[in-house]
């Protein structure tokens, strides 16, 4: 069957998602995992960005951005980042979440705010430097991480990317592991899964790193493991994750009727 490794990724983060449940996520592929989802599988999913805009679905494609055309025409109410970050995520009734990462370590913690390379990081300084490399922040993603009940991670499998420790902690996974997040007092309940091009990684229930639960048909364990710093654990139940079906594929490319993420 012929598919991308983008619209696998994008289909297997939208089987996370459930019929009814209350769903935030950003433009991009997050937004094409959770309309393929509304699209294909729950109906009654209720979708919302971190702008404000609520109940809409993309007309004439993706958007470019979270309160654009695309996604703002029909939508059922239009507010504000206060009403989506500060109430609805940060008062723990949002579901789910997803989004990405530009660095994430073994614990689901990610970077998205500088990279840093042999500088010393904030963390070994104790201080915030200036890093090599400065990236766009964290946007809504602290809050999602903070507040959702569970979020889910999409990024693209590379070592440079799923580094052992991350330079900075823009949204916090399970911290340093354990119950860790529990000394922060925070409504959500942490990263359920991280999803990449090229499989699955789930948090162990009591450690919390992430291991890898299953791979791609295209991929494998060994070209996983090679693409992650850290030393990758693999369940002894790992297996390979089904093909996307032809209406699994019809309905992502329904939402994404320009093809603008079709790509790879």
């Amino acid at each position: 069957m012929d598919y991308t490794k983008n619209e696998m990724m994008a289909i297997v983060t939208g089987r996370e998602l459930h019929d009814g449940e209350l769903a935030i996520f950003g433009v991009g592929l997050s937004m094409l995992a959770g309309y393929f989802a509304q699209k294909n599988h729950a109906p009654n999913l209720m979708a919302f960005t971190e702008g404000g805009v609520f109940g809409s679905t993309p007309v004439g494609g993706l958007p470019w951005g979270i309160e654009d055309c695309r996604i703002s025409a029909n939508a059922t109410s239009f507010t504000n980042a206060i009403d989506a970050l500060g109430v609805l995520v940060a008062s723990g009734r949002c579901d789910v979440g997803i989004i990405g990462a530009a660095q994430i370590d073994k614990y689901g913690n990610v970077n998205t705010t500088g990279i840093w390379g042999d500088i010393p990081a904030p963390w070994k300084a104790h201080k915030y430097t200036m890093p090599k490399v400065r990236l766009n922040g964290s946007g809504g993603a602290n809050e999602i991480a903070v507040g959702c009940k569970r979020f889910i991670i999409m990024a693209n499998h590379e070592a440079k990317r799923f580094a052992e420790k991350v330079d900075y902690i823009s949204s916090p996974g399970y911290i340093n592991g354990g119950n860790d997040r529990e000394k922060y007092n925070f409504p959500g309940g942490g990263p359920c899964a991280i999803i990449t091009n090229l499989g699955v990684l789930r948090p162990d229930p009591v450690t919390k790193e992430f291991y890898l639960e299953s791979y791609f048909p295209f991929s494998s364990v060994e070209e996983i493991k090679a693409n992650t710093a850290w030393d990758l654990k693999v369940s002894p139940d790992v297996f390979v994750i089904p093909e996307p079906t032809e209406e699994e594929l019809a309905n992502l490319r329904a939402v994404d009727i320009t093809g603008s993420l079709r790509k790879k």
